[in-house]
């Protein structure tokens, strides 16, 4: 029997410390060679796109996908299935959106508890939709933040996002009219914009005094977020996969112009391990793509903790075992 997770079974049920607990807890499994993680196949046609991501992890038993497709003037949809690694089973159909934007947060709180900094930090936030949320509410479990400053092109949302948010998280939240307003002597950023153009929205001449960038809303190739110094400047780059590096546009831009050598490219399960350690000083950049083996972690918890619960729809499996080559007596001739 296969469990159906919609966003209603889904809200509410992890919160976002517990989301970095258990992302940095998953880590060390691909640190240790136990995941098999995918990159993305993107593939557009006329009305949009979509995307399919994969990730298996032996130690945790289970394999997922994520296929998220948008179409142009309706929006985006996700969902996972997820599997049991022992013997393929669909164990469950999730809903995506609060899985994507939960682990996506939940990431960057796992690299800034690596990044230390003493003492209250303001934050600099680009962007008001859901992952701007979860890119503030993660950081905010993190660091003692005594307040923060968000820049979105329309002042309306930008302006929604800073009273839902302080009301939310009990410090002041600032909408501000640019994108330097919002970062410049902040100790702490989030870009989660979403800026589709190939002219990066945020500098890193703006960025002096900062401690660590978070950089989440681009992961095309043809579309850069950041710039190439938000990079150069930064004495460690992390990024939650080896394939962020081919992915995404603002880091294939930093690589071709020599402003991110090998020599200070780290993983996110590198840092997670202690293999490889922040600076304790000045910028670290970390530059989230996301990946299924984040979707598989949140996905699995969510299955282990509802598929028992009241109320929960189950339905027979979609995916039909196959006999091993045996004739199926009841197939057309």
């Amino acid at each position: 029997m296969t469990a159906i997770l919609d966003i209603n079974a889904l809200e509410g049920v992890i919160g976002m410390r517990d989301a970095i607990d258990l992302l940095e807890a998953t880590l060390p499994h691909e640190a240790a060679g136990s995941t098999t993680v995918s990159p993305k196949f993107i593939t557009d046609f006329d009305s949009g796109m979509i995307r399919i991501l994969f990730a298996a992890d032996r130690a945790s038993g289970y394999c997922a996908m994520k296929a998220y497709h948008n179409i142009k003037g309706v929006g985006t949809r996700y969902v996972v299935l997820l599997y049991r690694l022992e013997d393929g089973e669909l164990l469950a159909t999730l809903d995506g959106r609060l899985i994507t934007d939960l682990r996506t947060g939940a990431a960057s709180g796992v690299a800034a508890r690596k990044v230390k900094i003493d003492g209250p930090v303001t934050v600099g936030i680009i962007g008001s939709g859901n992952q701007a949320r979860t890119q503030l509410e993660s950081l905010a479990s993190v660091y003692p933040v005594k307040a923060a400053y968000v820049f979105s092109p329309t002042e309306a949302n930008r302006r929604s996002y800073a009273a839902e948010m302080s009301a939310r998280l009990g410090f002041p939240v600032h909408p501000v009219g640019s994108v330097e307003e919002a970062v410049r002597g902040r100790q702490v950023v989030a870009s989660a914009s979403n800026a589709r153009t190939p002219e990066p929205i945020l500098r890193g001449a703006w960025l002096e005094g900062c401690r660590l960038l978070c950089a989440v809303g681009n992961t095309r190739a043809g579309f850069a977020e950041v710039d190439a110094q938000c990079f150069g400047d930064a004495g460690l780059v992390v990024v939650d996969s080896l394939h962020a590096l081919k992915e995404a546009g603002d880091l294939k831009r930093a690589v071709e112009a020599g402003a991110l050598p090998e020599s200070k490219q780290a993983t996110l399960a590198q840092l997670v391990e202690g293999k490889v350690a922040a600076p304790k000083t000045g910028l670290v950049t970390f530059k989230s793509v996301g990946t299924a083996l984040q979707d598989l972690a949140l996905a699995s918890r969510y299955y282990e903790l509802l598929k028992d619960k009241p109320g929960i729809v189950h339905g027979p499996s979609a995916a039909t075992l196959r006999d091993h080559g045996r004739r199926n007596p009841h197939a057309p001739r």
